[in-house]
């Protein structure tokens, strides 16, 4: 339901009454809640709020939100936890635990098919069909997806626990998640009855062992923990799951290999999104292997990918996210950060970076680097992937919020102070106002009656008095002035991340240095995705000049390029023409130095 994005509407305090039937609903919906644990979950003097929003396909969706995280959601009259409330009751609903790989696909929008539920020895929790269900993660209790159980405990066995388990509607990672403070699942250690099943689990892998190579019973498969798997097995965690796709988009279960020469029968049979998953694996571990070094921390993510991951790729062969399972490098790397082999900040808004990384976790110390590679040739290549690394210009949309004083002009169309709208929705809310209200000048179609509420938002008190008409477009202008700046930056697989103000532009300025000497500074390059020591690199091997990297004065965690002599001619080449980024978003190109005349 929340795996695509979805628009925010409204978003309003609940009073004492609303909180009030808010809590009977709940009590009446989880019979389980104590009083004291429903007087937390919907508390009488906290702020609580509910905001209207509008999933991918339309569906019309409230969600209340306790502080910062959605607490609950409610589609068609029916209420629903979110997982930040099933973190702190873990036991609210019937559980049934997946393989950790599992979650990736479930956070993409799909259903968890039987084959992916592992089944403990003491058996499934008995449920019915319809019946709201969370989903666990083998080995820790804390939900991390909620869903709908499509056939009873005693149909999913009368069926060999094939087909479709339960219909997903919210997961760890999707946009709803993303809408809270993005926080992880706390660990919770399992029950006993789970415990016993992943000994038991361990114990049969271990007396199966020896039976690999012949044929091999799925049910010891059911029980093997992530954390368990050899490498070569981790390598194919996405390739287990796109599998599903093939076979009526059943659940990946891990496939043990019994000898070289199968694993590479295997891999000949591989779809073109298996063979992706394990090229991008490869490639991570070469590059956290032989070309990333502790100095280099932190590390833009998009650096990461274009400079260090793509020097690594085979000859004749080319990294795709989008023909991978994982579609994003956003999620690959949460799945890599899952597995505490690296640690991802986002150390400003919207642009992550790698923080940390282990390099004595034993899947990088295993990694062979393949033939026709060598870590003494791995500087270089990163170097001169520096130059030709892969980027992508990001999307910007300008956004308005409706401010205090606009909100007697918009309330009249659903919106509350804070709502975020695009022009085209403020020009149509505008049009519409304008029409229901019958204020089109009867004798001049392009002039507009100003009443009241126009009046007190889109006129200063020296106009109040003067203007009683206004044109369409000046109409329009002066609403957009008045609403509070926002932008939508979306970078590269990566999802879209709205911030306050306009965008700051990159500034590009010269200053004079001893001996009347002048350097080219240049600021903001990690707003756009750029990673400033790249483009110090590039720019001091083109003119053959020293740049350093340094901290921006007045701002935190940002750093400037400093370059001798005036470059602007280069640098405005690199990011016009190289990297396409619009003109309107670099300021100081007019100081480039005027060159003399060709005679």
């Amino acid at each position: 339901m929340f795996a695509r994005a979805f628009r925010v509407r409204a978003n309003s305090g609940i009073k004492g009454s609303d909180r009030r039937k808010l809590r009977s609903d709940v009590a009446a919906a989880f019979p389980t809640l104590s009083t004291e644990q429903l007087a937390e979950l919907v508390p009488n003097k906290e702020e609580l709020n509910v905001i209207k929003i509008y999933s991918h396909k339309g569906e019309a969706i409230t969600v209340y939100m306790n502080h910062r995280n959605p607490i609950l959601f409610e589609a068609e009259k029916v209420l629903y936890p979110t997982v930040y409330t099933l973190w702190v009751y873990p036991d609210l609903l019937p559980a049934f635990a997946t393989w950790p790989p599992v979650l990736q696909k479930l956070a993409g929008g799909a259903d968890l098919m039987l084959p992916g539920v592992v089944v403990p020895p003491s058996g499934l929790p008995q449920v019915q069909r319809g019946t709201l269900c969370a989903v666990t993660l083998l080995g820790n209790r804390a939900p991390v997806a909620v869903g709908v159980a499509t056939m009873s405990t005693e149909e999913m066995l009368a069926a060999g626990m094939k087909g479709k388990g339960f219909a997903v509607l919210h997961t760890h990672l999707d946009h709803l998640w993303e809408y809270g403070d993005k926080s992880s699942p706390p660990t919770l250690a399992p029950l006993v009855t789970d415990s016993a099943a992943m000994e038991s689990a361990g114990d049969e892998e271990e007396l199966q062992g020896k039976e690999r190579g012949s044929s091999c019973s799925p049910e010891p498969e059911q029980h093997v923990d992530i954390r368990d798997l050899s490498l070569r097995d981790r390598d194919t965690c996405a390739e287990l799951l796109g599998k599903e796709e093939l076979h009526e988009n059943r659940a990946a279960e891990p496939a043990e290999d019994a000898s070289t020469e199968d694993h590479q029968e295997a891999e000949d049979s591989r779809t073109p999104q298996e063979q992706m998953d394990a090229l991008f694996n490869q490639c991570f571990f070469h590059a956290l292997k032989c070309k990333v070094k502790k100095s280099d921390l932190p590390l833009l993510t998009s650096t990461f990918l274009g400079s260090h991951m793509v020097s690594c790729c085979p000859a004749g062969k080319q990294l795709d996210i989008k023909k991978s399972s994982y579609k994003k490098f956003s999620k690959f790397l949460q799945c890599m950060q899952q597995q505490r082999i690296l640690q991802v900040k986002e150390l400003s808004k919207g642009v992550e970076s790698i923080v940390d990384v282990d390099w004595k976790h034993p899947d990088i110390k295993a990694f062979a680097v393949p033939e026709g590679f060598s870590s003494a040739s791995a500087g270089q290549d990163s170097k001169s992937e520096d130059r030709e690394q892969v980027y992508h210009a990001p999307e910007i949309i300008p956004l308005y919020g409706v401010s205090t004083k606009m909100i007697p002009l918009f309330q009249e169309s659903g919106h509350r102070k804070g709502s975020i709208l695009s022009s085209s929705e403020v020009r149509n809310i505008i049009i519409n106002y304008v029409k229901s209200n019958e204020l089109v000048d009867e004798t001049n179609k392009n002039l507009v009656k100003v009443n009241a509420i126009l009046c007190d938002c889109l006129l200063d008190k020296s106009e109040q008095d003067e203007i009683s008409h206004l044109k369409w477009d000046e109409l329009l202008s002066r609403c957009l002035e008045r609403l509070q700046p926002l932008h939508q930056v979306t970078f590269s697989g990566q999802e879209p991340v709205v911030r306050k103000g306009n965008i700051e532009p990159i500034d590009i300025s010269i200053a004079q240095r001893s001996s009347n000497k002048k350097v080219t500074i240049i600021k903001n390059l990690e707003l756009y995705g750029l990673d400033p020591q790249c483009v110090a690199n590039t720019l001091q091997q083109r003119v053959q000049a020293s740049a350093t990297i340094s901290p921006a004065p007045g701002t935190k965690d940002r750093v400037q390029v400093q370059i001798q002599g005036n470059q602007i001619h280069h640098l405005a080449k690199m990011l016009l023409e190289e990297f396409q980024l619009p003109r309107k978003y670099i300021q100081g190109l007019e100081k480039a130095p005027k060159l003399g005349r060709k005679k």
